[in-house]
């Protein structure tokens, strides 16, 4: 009786000890992860609907280029009182034009002009001779006449202030390194939603105002509130995806890039249609008043919720995803997403320490670098890109649509020769494209020579398209957003530098180019330097960050 009794309770202590286990390896098992993996599904039609939603926003958030066109370059030359010319927007090329302005080779000179000579007679806008003007002084031009009053050039009567004018593309871009940090405040302090629901507000509401502006300096000045309040529509947009889709199809947040690019052209085809960079800010500004509605349309990030420990709106947000997606999530996983997270232990100071200098050390050096060289060359191809022929918007809609299969080729190639392979291929095969483009002569394979010039944005594209996910790759669960925040701040600087270079071609009109393809080759080198990640367990420690790439580390590949 007694052993029976003994046996019992035996059997008992081990069914006690098998229940803790099974509960032990449940919230193990359940954490927020698989959340999306096997509670309500990775994409379903909740994940769908939301990326439908936010497409909308992610189109319209290519406004804050809109410098590239707005202050675009627009061909002028002196204005000649002499021969009765009055406005700035007389008769571009007149007959006479070559007896008061010297002759280039592209056709007549932008800045320079003949002086006067004192006849006490002079020429009208039908006729003037040559005999007016002193041919053997060449004087610098007081006034303009432009091709046309689409830019703020002719507006601002900015005729050859050509850094002046480029000016407006690097305080933009200034504006968004300073952005950057505030929305990032925003979103982790009042959520991913609120974030993006302030960013596309603001950026409708300053460019509303900026397309009053009555001269240069407030139009630059609000191109940087513009950035600054408003250019981060796009990453809110990424983060959003990210956090509600599985790992499995993070692709879809990938091919967002395609929807910004889209977004571009569209941005090209309505300036092409309106002309007046006033009217189409207004055109493109306004709706963006109306996105107000997305803080009632969209949900806010279940992630975000759980570690701010707002529970009951999550669990809300669960219960409507799992009921969207035909999934049933069961009370136990229910409590186990519900409650604090344990943070994950990590390695001594001292070895954290160790690794740092080791290891992470040189990836802190060299993945900011990716992102100042991508910037520099993704953004001036742009920027460049309206210089290439007469009809500067349909160069800008070109090198803008390119940017589409861009981006489907990152993703697919991401999956099928790793990251590392594909960032390097992007950059090398950017930088040999851009080499191309300088040595292809324009006046008999002009075709040749824009294809290459094209294919140049594919590359970077294809590179930009992997930039962000092989960057968190490398970098542990602790600090892997500090290190990626801090690449991505550091890679702007790349962005302000590359409206600065179109100037560059009044010394030799190659020298952008050469420019793009020396950051190319620098940037490719530098990623063969750092290990594959595909296939490999995302690190969470820095030890786990020091075995990355080792055969060891090795597993199926999640995306």
């Amino acid at each position: 009786m007694s052993e029976k009794h003994n046996d019992d309770e035996n059997i008992s202590d081990g069914k006690n000890q098998d229940e803790k286990m099974t509960s032990s390896d449940f919230q193990t098992l359940v954490n927020r992860d698989d959340l999306l993996r096997t509670e309500i599904g990775e994409f379903g039609w909740f994940q769908l609907r939301y990326v439908l939603i936010i497409i909308i926003p992610v189109m319209f958030s290519a406004i804050r280029n809109d410098y590239i066109l707005s202050a675009a370059a627009i061909p002028h030359r002196c204005r000649i009182p002499e021969c009765g010319e009055n406005s700035r927007l007389d008769d571009y090329s007149p007959d006479w034009i070559l007896n008061a302005v010297p002759g280039t080779k592209s056709g007549f000179s932008s800045c320079d002009r003949y002086a006067p000579i004192d006849s006490g007679s002079n020429g009208s806008l039908d006729y003037c001779p040559g005999s007016l003007f002193d041919q053997a002084n060449v004087i610098s031009c007081k006034d303009f006449v432009y091709a046309n009053d689409y830019s703020v050039v002719y507006d601002f009567d900015l005729g050859c202030n050509e850094w002046l004018r480029a000016l407006a593309g690097t305080v933009g871009n200034i504006g968004l390194l300073l952005g950057l940090p505030l929305t990032g405040y925003i979103s982790d302090r009042f959520g991913r939603k609120v974030a993006l629901v302030f960013n596309i507000f603001s950026l409708g509401l300053v460019g509303v105002i900026r397309a009053f502006s009555v001269n240069y300096a407030m139009y630059m000045i609000l191109e940087m509130v513009q950035t600054v309040l408003g250019s981060s529509v796009y990453t809110t947009s990424i983060v959003l995806a990210t956090e509600l889709i599985g790992p499995n199809y993070r692709f879809v947040g990938i091919t967002l890039l395609s929807m910004y690019s889209l977004g571009q052209v569209l941005m090209g085809g309505v300036f092409w249609l309106i002309g007046s960079w006033r009217y189409v800010i207004l055109v493109l500004c306004i709706p963006c008043l109306f996105m107000f509605v997305y803080y009632w349309l969209l949900s806010e990030s279940i992630r975000w919720l759980l570690v701010k420990e707002r529970y009951a709106e999550a669990r809300k947000i669960i219960e409507t995803a799992a009921r969207l997606n035909k999934k049933s999530i069961s009370d136990k996983s229910m409590d186990a997403l519900l409650r604090p997270q344990q943070e994950p232990l990590s390695g001594s100071g001292v070895r954290k320490a160790g690794l740092i200098r080791t290891v992470i050390r040189s990836r802190i050096c060299t993945t900011p670098f990716w992102f100042v060289a991508g910037t520099f060359v993704y953004y001036g191809l742009s920027i460049n890109s309206t210089g290439l022929s007469d009809t500067m918007y349909l160069n800008y809609m070109l090198i803008c649509a390119v940017e589409i299969p861009g981006v489907f080729i990152g993703a697919f190639l991401l999956t099928k020769i790793g990251r590392k392979t594909t960032l390097a291929s992007g950059y090398f095969f950017s930088a040999l494209c851009n080499i191309l483009f300088v040595v292809i002569p324009n006046d008999s394979m002009y075709t040749v020579r824009l294809i290459a010039y094209l294919l140049g944005k594919v590359g970077v594209t294809t590179a930009q398209t992997c930039l962000f996910l092989y960057t968190s790759e490398l970098y542990p669960t602790e600090y892997r957003q500090t290190f990626l925040a801090f690449s991505s701040t550091v890679g702007r600087l790349g962005a302000i530098a590359a409206p600065l270079t179109p100037p560059l071609k009044q010394y030799w009109h190659g020298l952008p180019s050469v420019m793009f393809a020396a950051m190319g080759f620098l940037a490719g080198a530098s990623v063969l330097t750092q290990p594959e990640t595909l296939g490999t367990k995302l690190p969470d420690t820095f030890a786990e960050a020091e075995m990355l790439g080792k055969p060891d580390n090795r597993q199926n590949s999640e995306f």
